[in-house]
């Protein structure tokens, strides 16, 4: 009798104690979770921008040849999670007088409650324009009245989703003289850095957001001598960091020295491309180079991120078979990669361009290379740059627009190989 109530004595102390340490795992994972959320929330743009650990990507999510066709949230759902399955943690968007950008940010809202381990973080951009941009007679010395609106739903849009948006970039590529339907002067973009870093100033705006200008290197003052103004100055004086722009795609056609093959090399031809893709990052470096030694001649210091850079995979015109013969997957799987490894090791954010192909951007040309720098094709087909991620299951289960992913060429490698050429000779 006594030895049985002992037995029910211990079996009861025990149950007492189990019942105790599972209470006390319970409210160490509650806290845990609790601390992981409120770290996440408390991560600031100076933690992320250079940090390999968050791979940066320019993102639009549009569709369709009408650019009026938004994408819906489960569609930029479907983005996120593949972006994300990349290793994609911060976004680029660039304009927010349409839905995307609210949208993107509602989708990635969801998404973190659905799944407390999601992560994606937006550099939120407010797309600037001159008085009369994209008429026949923009006047470049006034600014359209459109800017201001566009500011405060951008501040807006920070306040809402202080948890994701890290970064406001004020205007894309708008100071650069070959926008030449839209650019203003570098005094515009100063008005709204100003103004933005006022509102932080003043308890507005969180006070860890950071505030740029996203433009092509030259804006920054790595080109000419007519963009080094004293508003460029005062402009670099006023951002928290400097998002530039480099495209040796482009400058295969407009610059090409670097490009062109030298008729005595005596290499094989896929030595020759990847030659040639070598001095391509090697030119990025030097535009990258470029704004770092201007800023030093001005005797600021901050940090200079990649806010554009790509590779485009099919060009009808300049970058084509009858053009630079920069374009095909191949190239851009090697620029990719490359541009990755650099930056990686430099601790320098690279918003590659882009996520996705989108055929709204020459919408008359289906082959115009503008529609198809993307990673993944429209319909979802990943291009060669990530085959081995499609190799690795990474994307499994994940879809875009209800179709698995699956490789580009249906992986068949030798027909890609096809499409790739040898860059011109020097002769």
């Amino acid at each position: 009798m006594i030895k049985g109530l002992r037995k029910i004595l211990l079996i009861t102390i025990l149950a007492v104690f189990a019942g105790c340490v599972n209470k006390s795992n319970k409210e160490t994972e509650t806290v845990t979770k609790e601390k992981d959320m409120s770290e996440k929330e408390d991560i600031r743009a100076a933690d992320i921008l250079g940090n390999p650990d968050y791979l940066a990507i320019s993102y639009g999510g549009y569709r369709n040849v009408d650019h009026d066709i938004e994408p819906t949230l489960d569609e930029l759902k479907e983005d996120m999670k593949l972006l994300s399955a990349m290793g994609i943690k911060i976004l680029r968007t660039y304009k927010v007088h349409f839905p995307h950008a609210s949208n993107v940010l509602k989708a990635i809202s969801e998404l973190k409650k659905e799944d407390e381990s999601f992560e994606m973080y937006v550099m939120l951009g407010a797309w600037i324009d001159c008085k009369d941009a994209r008429t026949e007679k923009p006047d470049h010395q006034a600014e359209s009245e459109a800017n201001g609106p566009e500011i405060e739903e951008a501040a807006r849009l920070a306040n809402e989703y202080p948890d994701i948006v890290k970064v406001i970039a004020v205007g894309n590529e708008a100071m650069v003289k070959w926008a030449a339907s839209y650019y203003v002067q570098p005094e515009v973009i100063l008005k709204w850095v100003t103004h933005l870093q006022g509102l932080k100033k003043d308890g507005k705006l969180p006070k860890d957001l950071w505030i740029t200008s996203s433009d092509d290197f030259s804006s920054w003052g790595g080109g000419g001598a007519e963009y080094h103004t004293e508003a460029l100055e005062e402009l670099y004086d006023a951002v928290d960091y400097v998002s530039m722009h480099t495209y040796p795609y482009h400058n295969t056609h407009y610059n090409p020295e670097f490009w062109i093959i030298p008729d005595d090399e005596k290499l094989s031809d896929i030595e020759k491309i990847d030659a040639a893709m070598l001095r391509a990052k090697e030119f990025a470096v030097s535009q990258y180079d470029s704004v770092s030694n201007y800023m030093k001649s001005i005797g600021v210091k901050k940090p200079i991120h990649i806010g554009e850079t790509g590779w485009a995979t099919i060009s009808d015109g300049f970058y084509g078979p009858e053009g630079s013969k920069a374009t095909d997957e191949y190239k851009e799987a090697m620029y990719y990669k490359l541009m990755r490894d650099w930056t990686n090791k430099a601790g320098i954010s690279c918003f590659y361009f882009e996520g996705f192909d989108e055929p709204w951007k020459d919408p008359n040309n289906e082959n115009g290379s503008e529609n198809h720098f993307g990673l993944f094709t429209v319909d979802g087909q990943a291009k060669y740059a990530l085959w081995d991620m499609v190799d690795q299951g990474i994307f499994n289960g994940l879809t875009r627009n209800g179709k698995s992913i699956t490789k580009s060429f249906e992986g068949d490698r030798e027909a890609m190989m096809k499409t790739v050429l040898v860059p011109p000779t020097s002769d």
